[in-house]
């Protein structure tokens, strides 16, 4: 649920960038997102943050790399909106980040890929490519769609990253403020100088200014406060799965907020999308009978085993 909600607020960002200047740079969106908020998040965590900075053994080097991660992600992110479209850039970017995160989690960890996420998964991505294809606006609306979908992969591997390397961090026995606050302040030290270069026709109206200050404290400071709590309590595969219920806000506040609209092929992606994340987050409960009968079958299947060690 942590996660989840995380997702509803991200799946804002896009609807809000749209009320931004004409005349703003989506470099400077997203340095003012990620960069603000991430100052913020590092803030927040106070000492705990620096600590995870100053950790023994790998821990900086996992902060170092998942920093720099949070700081290419906002303006990989914000960039293919502006070129492939809103609802495009979105469902690229966390359409393909699952498969980056399982990915990274087989070669860092060996985390094994159950065939619950695998159905999960090819669900909610399949509800995306629909959305990404059929959502209004979309690729129409942008001038370079391939280059906007490269621009979605980069920063779908680039949140994949830096969720692999914070989950890294909390399992080392950092708390998730502190994780995220660690990366995020890393990140912000790269993203600060870009909105100082780039952020002029942002920051020079009071539109621009409240578009900014949204975007740093919600979708960024809050969701990610929220992710992080989720991420201590979840796979790093998993949560950029139910990720996934990002582009679903996405396409639901394109048509109440930017009249957008939606057709049949768009909603059913939609559907799918939710699909998934059902798979991978109801548990369907065991009966009481199955339960007793699973445990007296381990049970008999361990007798033998201990009478054999005993001969």
């Amino acid at each position: 649920m942590l996660v989840l909600a995380a997702a509803a607020l991200w799946g804002t960002t896009g609807t809000a960038a749209s009320f931004a200047p004409a005349g703003a740079s989506p470099l400077a969106t997203g340095a003012a997102t990620m960069g603000v908020g991430g100052l913020l998040t590092f803030l927040i965590a106070g000492r705990s943050a620096v600590r995870v900075l100053r950790g023994p053994r790998a821990v900086p080097l996992w902060v170092l790399l998942g920093g720099i991660a949070v700081a290419v992600y906002p303006l990989a992110f914000y960039s293919s909106m502006d070129r492939a479209g809103v609802a495009a850039g979105t469902v690229v970017t966390i359409g393909c980040s699952p498969v980056f995160a399982a990915l990274l989690e087989r070669l860092l960890v060996g985390v094994r890929l159950t065939l619950r996420w695998f159905a999960a998964t090819v669900s909610a991505a399949a509800g995306c490519a629909l959305l990404a294809l059929t959502a209004g606006g979309g690729a129409e609306a942008g001038h370079d769609v391939p280059g906007g979908v490269a621009l979605g992969l980069l920063s779908g591997a680039s949140y994949a990253v830096f969720t692999c390397y914070g989950a890294r961090i909390i399992r080392a026995g950092h708390s998730s403020r502190a994780a995220m606050g660690g990366l995020f302040g890393l990140g912000a030290l790269v993203l600060l100088p870009v909105l100082a270069v780039t952020g002029g026709p942002l920051l020079s109206t009071p539109r621009g200014l409240l578009v900014a200050a949204y975007l740093a404290v919600v979708p960024m400071c809050v969701a990610y406060v929220l992710f992080g709590a989720g991420l201590a309590r979840v796979t790093a595969g998993t949560a950029t799965t139910l990720s996934l219920f990002e582009p679903v806000v996405a396409a639901a506040l394109g048509v109440a907020v930017v009249g957008e609209r939606l057709g049949a092929w768009a909603w059913a992606g939609t559907g799918l999308v939710l699909l998934g994340l059902l798979v991978l987050t109801v548990t369907v409960p065991v009966p009481p009978a199955r339960r007793r009968a699973s445990r007296r079958a381990s049970r008999a299947e361990t007798v033998p085993s201990q009478e054999t060690g005993r001969s």
